[in-house]
């Protein structure tokens, strides 16, 4: 590391501090760790930690002094933070995180002295001064004992720990009053979590989209817990076959199959109207695709897909099959009622039981009900037209529905 001109070892004791710091620094560049033993080595992480978290609120000092100083101005920047990242080059997303830091430490001394020896570190300093920063009006008298209570909890829970015995802190300081404070936290940062909730999705033009999304915590919770679900190995071997993505936790590549399968589910009729029906994909194919032709299909979004998709949709998707002749009109738009009520599905499986394969027994509560005239086709949705396959034979039937009659087993 670099000596800079104004660290005189004579100088103020910050400027003597970091000198020293950066050359024992440059000593320790080359040193090798492989030497150090196990005992060393857990020892000396836990002690790097606390050193780290007294570096950074020595770092927050001088970075709350250089706003005091007017040091932004100096170069025309806007904020405290716009100067840090100009000046550190880091990302404004990590100079604003510091800035606020400086902040806080700067208004909380107590917090400020416990990062500074080394007992906590900044995500946990964070916590700590937002929870005593809630507490206002009637409560501003119990800043001093909540900050106490939650240093030292500080050494026995992590940051977000610390976050929920924060919101809970009156549990400890004013009983009475906790569940009214922990629930106006809580409404307003749910508030703030809705103005940030986003969605953006684009097509490559290469078969696939990419997207990114903000959600509050619990819809997000409600969203992981579907798509776990549905990429659960069990789940996955009744839909792909034994052997499938035979293992506990599930990939990525998983998940994000495992998201399609839920958002192609989505029953349709429970969406809002959009221009006067149900915001339903229409699948366009001709008659000669729907019987086993080679022509791609397309969705109502200009989106292409594979012949075998649009009959598989046409079957047992939330989607409506718009049959086409030669000149591209309109022979068929399906019809209104695509799947069996729950009446009709109880009575279907009173009958059945399970799957109906000849070599599957997979009970009926794991089973879907499968048109065997095809609804594209003109089937029925009623209880002599129905057969229940699990999901695997389901797949099957219809990645074979134009094959041999080998390969195509039900006739019931």
């Amino acid at each position: 590391m670099s000596k800079h001109p104004g660290d005189r070892s004579d100088g103020h004791p910050v400027a003597r501090f970091v000198a020293l710091l950066e050359a024992e620094l440059a000593a320790l560049v080359d040193a090798p760790t492989w030497s150090l033993d196990v005992a060393a080595t857990a020892d000396l992480v836990p002690r790097l930690a606390g050193l780290v978290a007294g570096v950074q609120e020595l770092e927050a000092r001088v970075v709350s002094h250089a706003g005091v100083l007017d040091l932004p101005d100096s170069i025309g920047a806007k904020s405290l933070a716009a100067w840090l990242a100009r000046t550190t080059r880091v990302t404004g997303a990590e100079a604003s995180r510091k800035a606020r830091l400086a902040g806080d430490l700067a208004a909380q001394e107590p917090v400020r002295v416990a990062m500074a020896e080394g007992r906590v570190h900044g995500e946990q300093a964070k916590v700590i001064a937002a929870a005593v920063g809630d507490l206002d009006g009637e409560h501003f008298s119990w800043r001093e004992k909540a900050e106490a209570h939650l240093l030292d909890e500080a050494a026995h829970h992590d940051a977000h720990d610390l976050k929920t015995l924060g919101r809970r802190i009156l549990e400890t300081l004013d009983p009475d009053k906790a569940d009214e404070h922990e629930a106006r936290l809580l409404e307003a940062e749910e508030a703030r979590a809705r103005k940030k909730t986003r969605f953006v999705i684009w097509d490559d033009g290469e078969g696939l989209a990419h997207g990114r999304f903000t959600l509050p915590s619990a819809q997000a919770s409600m969203l992981r817990k579907a798509v776990t679900a549905l990429a659960a190995p069990k789940h996955v071997r009744a839909t792909d076959g034994a052997g499938s993505y035979d293992h506990e936790k599930p990939t990525p590549e998983r998940l994000g199959r495992a998201f399609g399968e839920y958002v192609e589910r989505y029953p349709a009729d429970q969406l809002p109207a959009m221009g006067g029906v149900n915001a339903t994909v229409v699948v366009t194919m001709t008659l000669d695709t729907l019987n086993g032709g080679l022509e791609a299909a397309h969705l109502d979004t200009g989106t292409a897909v594979s012949p075998e998709q649009a009959r598989r949709f046409a079957c047992e998707a939330g989607i409506i099959p718009a049959v086409l002749d030669g000149q591209g009109h309109v022979l068929d738009l399906g019809r209104k009622r695509r799947f069996h009520t729950p009446a009709q599905r109880l009575a279907i499986t009173l009958e059945q039981q399970h799957c109906q394969h000849p070599t599957c027994t997979t009970p009926a509560a794991y089973c879907h009900t499968h048109h065997t005239t095809p609804w594209s086709q003109g089937g029925t949705t009623n209880t002599r037209d129905a057969v229940l396959l699990c999901p695997f034979h389901h797949h099957q039937t219809h990645r074979a529905a134009h094959a041999s009659e080998e390969a195509h087993p039900l006739r019931v």
